[in-house]
């Protein structure tokens, strides 16, 4: 309808036309509202859930087995140092007993919670399979048992299990527990203050430039 005709239309037209645009559009912002509302509480259910599974992860699987694993580093490397040594194998005659004492009190302790934890806790691993790496483990924890359980019995023949160290445990370890912790760090807070904390060691560093240059002045 052009500008003259609505000009001609009486005054109660004119607001009977009014009301019911105003009505529409209290409508639409309202389903509008309805809509943006429904969906944040969606996302941030979604989110929620995401966060409970990563502490999950976190608390009960990859955080128990960082801990373990970084101290049974650095026990082997104080034991290495304490022999002279950069490697433990071949373990000497004069290196057996004090080699025996850490395995049974400090290494096999640390396999023992690592390996429960796997076996016991393996639906919270972030693949959908389960790595080779930890299967390794826990085959390398079972090989030692046995070996320990010679020397209990006086059978010194054997000084390590058949089935090595697999090398890419500590590593995978490492960073699943990383990944978890930065994911953990993204769900717990908002986008707006992900933005500030990529902005404020710009904004350092602009302070630190000025505050120099003043004083080089």
């Amino acid at each position: 309808m052009q500008s003259d005709e609505l000009s001609t239309l009486p005054l109660p037209g004119l607001l009977h036309s009014a009301a019911v645009v105003t009505i529409v559009v209290t409508i639409a912002l309202a389903f509008a509202g309805y809509l943006v509302t429904f969906f944040s509480a969606r996302m941030l259910a979604l989110r929620r859930d995401k966060l409970k599974l990563v502490n999950r992860r976190l608390n009960e699987f990859y955080g128990p087995l960082y801990v373990a694993s970084q101290a049974g580093n650095i026990a082997y490397r104080a034991l290495l140092d304490k022999l002279g040594k950069t490697k433990c194998h071949p373990i000497l005659d004069s290196e057996m007993k004090e080699w025996m004492l850490w395995m049974t009190t400090i290494f096999m302790p640390l396999n023992d919670i690592r390996e429960k934890i796997i076996i016991e806790k393996a639906y919270l691993i972030i693949e959908q399979q389960m790595p080779q790496c930890l299967l390794d483990f826990v085959t390398h924890v079972v090989g030692y048992k046995a070996v320990v359980s010679k020397w209990q019995e006086g059978d010194l023949s054997e000084r390590r299990a058949t089935i090595g160290w697999p090398p890419a445990f500590d590593g995978y370890v490492e960073k699943s527990y990383a990944y978890l912790k930065a994911e953990q760090t993204r769900l717990m807070h908002s986008w707006v203050w992900r933005a500030w904390r990529r902005i404020l060691p710009s904004n350092r560093n602009r302070a630190e430039s000025r505050s120099r240059s003043l004083l080089a002045g």
